[in-house]
């Protein structure tokens, strides 16, 4: 089942990078990352009440609390970035650079969570890095 979201997941995000180069048109980036992000927190939000959820906050540890706060500050850093090669660049050179996070996030894995990084991560590290300079250059 996590392959479907996965899926979706990749759908939703090649959807964000088009409708974000076509509203971002004329609006200030750092303005447009804002109107995203409460867009965000509403639907979040909402799904957590729609899933009656909203208890579980109390159980929350403190180091999940602290890595969930670093994930946010990193995704809102991440957002308005992206936002702003997007106003200033072509969403078909942007993304394939911003999709550059997939290499990023496999040695993170291997450095920090100790997953394996096997000849086939590394090949794929490669084909994705020369695949982005292709698409880039």
């Amino acid at each position: 089942m996590w392959v479907v979201f996965a899926l979706l997941s990749a759908i939703f995000a090649a959807l964000t990078s088009i409708l974000a180069k076509i509203g971002i048109d004329g609006v200030n980036s750092n303005l447009a990352t804002a109107i995203r992000t409460v867009v965000v927190v509403i639907l979040a939000w909402g799904m957590v009440f729609l899933t009656h959820t909203q208890s579980g906050i109390t159980e929350i540890s403190r180091k999940s609390w602290i890595f969930l706060i670093l994930s946010g500050v990193a995704t809102g850093a991440s957002w308005l970035c992206y936002y702003r090669a997007l106003q200033m660049g072509d969403a078909s050179k942007v993304v394939p650079i911003d999709k550059l996070s997939v290499v990023i996030t496999l040695v993170l894995a291997f450095v920090f969570l100790h997953e394996q990084f096997t000849a086939k991560s590394l090949a794929g590290c490669a084909l994705i890095g020369a695949g982005t300079l292709l698409m880039v250059l």
